[in-house]
């Protein structure tokens, strides 16, 4: 069926909160992916950083294929190997002692688990950052610093503060000792790729420790390797008191994780919080899969060089502003508010991106791009924005 066709469908039977998609993809492999008319793409989206090892790669089709021949579902009520093995890794990774994981399905669920979690501090005031962006469900709502997509759902919870991302002095203003909680992106992604001072990070820990808040780090799209590191904050010597992961985490399939680090992995009690299809027995395989292949293939490494490779080059393109970001996640600020337009420009030149906002594109590619994908995109991006086309 053609593209129009697909859009024509979904416009009848699919509610209107997306808009109608105008590409329908049928398969992919690795950053390529097909649409439904044949088209070829190179996928530099990624899922907004979710395929973290791409399209159907081999180590998770074959850990999920074993999965779901062997145990489909259980309930919280029982344990399964895989949580357990995912939980005792990511701790791990926090490279911390005391660390535990509440499984969740997604990034939103992950941060209303915080919210619930900071609630248990017997404090209720939280801060964000303005253009913050932390789900949509009415909780991870509150959090997001984004007017137009708080609005139109208003009132939601009360005693959320936003302040200018990166302004530790605004911060400092704003936290007290009724704070239960700091949440804060290492990058903010939605925003456009916002990277904040160098110490700013450093900033919030001493004042989230001054005033007994927790500090609260939404690692969703930083988060597994995505930034060249495993959460995206490491880089600061900086210990949260909470991480949140999803997208990357399950490789494709949906999976978050709310990670409590030192007293915090101790606030819950029996049935004050679920999910019930978190850490599923299928999705956690994938999980385990996706952590595996990263540190048998040493591609933390690899993220961070490509990543500087692209921050350098695109830099030298005429009608580029600005490149930001760290490793895969990066922030492309265009000279003129025309990102729409490149974007649509991209996708007929053969290049999937995101339009974050009216002057930048966002670009989270699989973390197994390769150097000739990415001489590619680099190349395709310049002759669209040479040539405009």
């Amino acid at each position: 069926m053609k593209n129009k066709v697909f859009a024509k469908r979904w416009s009848k039977s699919v509610q209107n909160n997306y808009g109608v998609p105008e590409i329908t993809l049928v398969k992919g492999k690795g950053l390529v992916v097909q649409d439904a008319e044949g088209k070829i793409y190179l996928d530099f989206l990624g899922g907004i950083a979710t395929n973290i090892l791409g399209h159907a790669h081999p180590s998770i089709i074959s850990a999920v294929s074993k999965q779901v021949r062997t145990l489909n579902h259980v309930s919280n009520f029982y344990s399964h190997p895989n949580a357990v093995l995912l939980a005792e890794k990511l701790a791990s990774l926090t490279k911390t002692k005391n660390a535990k994981v509440f499984f969740c399905q997604s990034g939103a669920e992950a941060n209303e688990a915080a919210i619930k979690l900071s609630r248990k501090t017997g404090r209720s005031h939280i801060v964000a950052a303005q253009g913050s962006f932390h789900g949509r469900t009415m909780g991870a709502l509150s959090l997001t610093g984004q007017p137009s997509k708080r609005e139109p759902f208003l009132p939601l919870l009360k005693n959320v503060k936003h302040v200018p991302f990166g302004d530790i002095e605004a911060m400092r203003r704003s936290i007290s000792k009724k704070t239960a909680m700091v949440i804060i992106e290492p990058i903010m992604g939605e925003a456009g790729v916002i990277v904040p001072p160098t110490d700013y990070l450093q900033g919030l820990r001493e004042l989230c420790d001054k005033n007994g808040a927790l500090l609260v780090i939404d690692a969703v799209q930083t988060g597994m390797g995505r930034t060249g590191d495993w959460f995206g904050y490491e880089y600061s010597g900086i210990t949260p008191d909470v991480i949140t992961v999803a997208k990357g985490l399950g490789g494709g399939l949906p999976l978050g994780a709310m990670i409590a680090i030192g007293n915090s992995a101790d606030l819950f009690k029996p049935g004050e919080h679920g999910s019930t299809f978190g850490g599923n027995p299928i999705t956690t395989a994938s999980a385990l899969a996706v952590i595996k292949t990263i540190e048998k293939q040493n591609i933390l490494k690899k993220v961070r060089k490509q990543g500087q490779i692209l921050i350098q080059e695109l830099a030298l393109i005429p009608g580029i502003r600005e490149v930001r970001g760290a490793g895969l996640l990066i922030g492309i600020e265009l000279e003129i508010a025309n990102a729409n337009e490149v974007t649509r420009k991209l996708a007929e030149a053969g290049v999937l991106v995101n339009a974050a906002n009216a002057s930048t594109i966002r670009i989270a590619p699989a973390l197994i791009v390769s150097d000739f994908q990415i001489r590619k995109f680099i190349n395709t991006f310049r002759e669209v924005l040479t040539n405009g086309s």
